[in-house]
């Protein structure tokens, strides 16, 4: 199995709340999580592109963004994998990510209705 590396944006309270619910669901421990966030964290690119979108990156692999990212996270979830697996149709990535560009633009008014913290364990 290959590892995930996923790049969230911690001050995100929705954005705590998913991935608190995929580390939860990480039961093999297949997915570090890192909150870019984090004065400290580690990007492999522009922290400001990381924070903007939702970044994952298995192994060896080239780092994807947005619904793929969404979709290689539920492949590395076994319960959520054949989600992530569906994801890989053409049409099917394709109506996820017009779905997740329209989650973006009202992200900023979800998140003040949110507005609660949940603590995220990170770098598994």
């Amino acid at each position: 199995m290959r590892k995930l590396t996923v790049w969230f944006d911690g001050a995100c309270p929705l954005c705590q709340r998913e991935i608190a619910l995929m580390a939860k669901l990480d039961r093999g421990r297949a997915i570090t999580f890192v909150d870019v966030s984090a004065p400290d964290a580690v990007c492999p690119t522009d922290r400001a592109l990381l924070l903007a979108r939702f970044h994952a990156q298995e192994t060896g692999m080239p780092a994807v963004s947005g619904a793929a990212a969404f979709a290689a996270v539920w492949r590395a979830i076994p319960v959520l994998s054949p989600l992530g697996h569906l994801a890989r149709l053409p049409p099917v990535l394709w109506a996820l990510e017009r779905a997740y560009l329209a989650f973006l633009r009202i992200r900023p008014r979800l998140q003040r209705w949110a507005g609660l913290r949940v603590p995220v364990q990170q770098n598994r």
